[in-house]
């Protein structure tokens, strides 16, 4: 894989270069311009004009990065229907709301406005590394901030496209990408920003966190974790075994949203098993090492990590692997335990690990004993069992009957709860995550009634007591 380099200016790395951009940024944003809503959809329909000139070389980095398949890797393109709806309805989005004020107030009027929040820090992950990038960007964008960018260095080329996409569009006082290894993601965090949108591992996102703490900056953390998968005896077994090989190792399983594990009743295990069996042959052919739909792993580092984990269980399917090729096969692992390595943490890659339960209760019990999941699937027929599932359940999203797919509806915000995140985007989301909606109140003054000032009286407390128990 072969991409031409591109003339971009060189990174600011210091916390000297750094720290100009910041200062230059907040001068920028100083000067209101980004508080116009003309000039934010001016810059959103740049921004979709520079994605759609640029598809070939976005498709052709993220091939080069993460050996995705073209139509996976035009799953990167999808904020496009992002950019379109905000332009569509950033006006309604940016309109003050009335509220009615109470009687004690009068005369008087009140209301809800978004406001921008200033300079934000968008950090993206290697994973899906252009639109994990972008969608942020986005409410960014539409909210009226100047954002600094940072993509994964484990992405290379698609930094490099990001880098020269942003640098074409965009002047560096008002969005900007900043390139480079931890060091610079360790200057970035040292600046104050007036807010921080991280997408990546939960450790690192501790490490986003305590460092927003020193600012008492906000931060949105989109994290991981471990999403279960529960398939219940009352399935449509074909479509469910379908749509979770597709889930599962899309992207070589490297999708924060993937099911991580496989809760499955003891009564269609094997059927189920069968299946998604099947369904990894109809997919990727008898070898996916040759097929051209099935991509690889980030890096060595990663994929040794994922081979550690085939010491766990029994391999029933899969379970190959080249190191130099960044090859780790679909693979399935049957009589895990809750103690092995590979139940311990987020796997991130293309091994499916297969637990049996006799009853929901008790697969929901397991579920609750973990940290709350960013996602959690759920395939049956029931609808009592749906609900029970959704009651006694948390997560950050939830998807029946289906995986990953709630991802693609722009109006359901996206985030994580607990240990898988703070937050949420998408659609209006993001808008309202990079906005602060300032409560305000006008007075008049034709009118003061002397209820509220010293010296105070009798009436006054009695007054004052209906007012507040009424």
């Amino acid at each position: 894989m072969v991409i031409q380099n591109q003339s971009v200016t060189d990174s600011p790395q210091s916390s000297a270069e750094i720290n100009s951009l910041v200062r230059s940024q907040r001068s920028f944003f100083a000067s209101g311009q980004t508080r116009s809503i003309d000039f934010r959809l001016e810059k959103l329909k740049l921004l979709k004009s520079a994605i759609l000139q640029s598809q070939a070389q976005i498709v052709q980095a993220v091939q080069g990065d993460l050996g995705r398949p073209e139509f996976e890797a035009y799953f990167e393109i999808a904020s496009l229907a992002e950019i379109n709806l905000a332009i569509k309805q950033l006006k309604k989005w940016s309109k003050a709301k009335k509220i009615a004020s109470s009687i004690e107030q009068f005369p008087s009027s009140a209301w809800i406005e978004p406001q921008p929040l200033g300079i934000v820090l968008i950090i993206a992950p290697w994973n899906y590394p252009f639109q994990l990038t972008i969608s942020p960007l986005i409410g960014a964008i539409a909210a009226g901030n100047c954002a600094i960018i940072k993509p994964s260095e484990y992405a290379p080329y698609t930094s490099k496209v990001i880098a020269k996409m942003i640098q074409d569009c965009f002047d560096r006082e008002y969005v900007a990408v900043v390139e480079g290894d931890v060091s610079v993601s360790q200057n970035l965090l040292a600046e104050k920003f007036d807010h921080i949108f991280f997408t990546g591992g939960s450790n690192v996102g501790r490490i986003v966190m305590k460092a927003s703490a020193e600012h008492l900056t906000p931060v949105t953390l989109e994290l991981g974790g471990k999403s279960p998968c529960i398939v219940d005896s009352e399935s449509n077994l074909e479509v469910a075994a379908k749509r979770i090989t597709w889930g599962k190792f899309i992207n070589a399983g490297q999708t924060c949203v993937a099911p991580d594990y496989l809760l499955v009743d003891r009564k269609v295990k094997a059927q189920l098993l069968a299946l998604v069996q099947k369904y990894i042959t109809t997919f990727y052919g008898e070898d996916p090492r040759t097929s051209t739909n099935y991509g690889r792993i980030i890096n060595q580092k990663h994929l040794q990590r994922l081979t550690s984990f085939l010491e766990n269980g029994k391999i029933i399917c899969g379970g190959q692997f080249n190191l130099e090729e960044r090859y780790l096969s679909p693979t399935i692992l049957d009589q895990v335990n809750w103690s092995d390595p590979v139940m311990q943490e987020e796997i991130f890659g293309p091994i499916l690990p297969v637990v049996e339960y006799d009853n929901l209760n008790e697969a929901l019990s397991w579920v609750n004993q973990r940290p709350k999941p960013l996602a959690l699937y759920f395939f049956s027929k029931n609808p009592n069992k749906i609900r029970q599932v959704l009651d006694e359940t948390s997560s950050g999203g939830v998807c029946i009957n289906d995986v990953v797919m709630h991802l693609g509806v722009t109006g359901l915000p996206f985030g994580g709860v607990g240990e898988s995140g703070i937050g949420s985007y998408h659609g209006k989301a993001s808008f309202d995550t990079f906005s602060h909606y300032r409560s305000i109140l006008k007075k008049a003054f034709w009118l003061d009634l002397d209820w509220r000032y010293a010296p105070y009286k009798l009436s006054q407390l009695k007054l004052i007591k209906w007012i507040v128990s009424r």
